[in-house]
């Protein structure tokens, strides 16, 4: 029997909460999300807790931040001119920008000042423990293109993301 492990194509249904019991995200009325177990392609922790299940096999797994989107650090909420956002930029929105060296990052709205806007370019759920419960849809082998160039799972977008928040737009 076929058991979750590297280089294999991993078909999981899931649904993530927050320590609150608060749903963010499940793949419920949705197709399972798709990945290469051993590829990085969804977080640590997830990934070591999936190997060695096999097809229908189902668990609850608690991620710690560390293994998760990583603690939330003060260094990254930065104060930014009013004046470069939308007239109607509103607390919790999300915007691509770009940093000084070119590098295009998501930044989260926090307050709105008269004069300047505070963002937070930490990941949406860093800090967060995350509570998921997991079934193995399907599993096979993934093929050498798909080894080659990497595989990009339904929910995921052009740049890999997965966490499922909204906005998160290549987290």
């Amino acid at each position: 029997m076929a058991t979750v492990q590297d280089n294999m194509v991993v078909s999981l249904e899931y649904t993530l909460r927050l320590a609150n019991n608060e749903v963010i995200d499940s793949s419920e009325g949705r197709e399972p999300l798709t990945f290469i177990q051993g590829l990085g392609q969804i977080i640590p922790g997830l990934e070591r807790a999936l190997e060695g299940m096999a097809v229908g096999e189902e668990k609850d797994i608690v991620v710690l931040p560390e293994d998760g989107y990583g603690e939330e650090n003060p260094d990254l909420f930065e104060e930014l001119p009013r004046a470069i956002f939308p007239p109607d930029v509103e607390v919790g929105e999300a915007y691509r920008m770009h940093t000084e060296n070119g590098a295009s990052v998501t930044v989260f709205v926090e307050e709105v000042g008269e004069d300047s806007v505070l963002v937070n370019l930490n990941h949406p759920l860093a800090g967060q423990t995350l509570y998921f419960h997991v079934k193995i849809a399907g599993l096979r082998e993934a093929t050498e293109e798909e080894l080659a160039e990497g595989l990009l799972g339904e929910d995921e977008d052009e740049e890999g993301c997965s966490c499922g928040c909204e906005g998160c737009n290549g987290c």
